[in-house]
């Protein structure tokens, strides 16, 4: 099994409750997959600008609360 179309065919073969555990397999694969790329960029320096702009707003006080952000319609 080593095409996506195999490896998909297979899942729809699971039985749900084994299908489910894949998904959770699954993306908690993605979310390490997605930790090791946010640290892979900030060791680099790839983030930089992003955090220095950010410490910039925070000390000009350019900077809204997280609830602020997402009630504002």
């Amino acid at each position: 099994m080593n095409t996506l179309t195999e490896i998909e065919a297979a899942i729809k073969n699971l039985p749900e409750d084994d299908a489910r555990q894949l998904a959770a397999w699954l993306q908690a694969y993605l979310n390490d997959m997605w930790d090791e790329q946010i640290k892979a960029d900030f060791m680099s320096g790839k983030l930089d600008k992003l955090i220095a702009k950010a410490e910039a707003d925070i000390v000009a006080n350019r900077i809204k609360d997280l609830d602020e952000v997402l009630n504002d319609d």
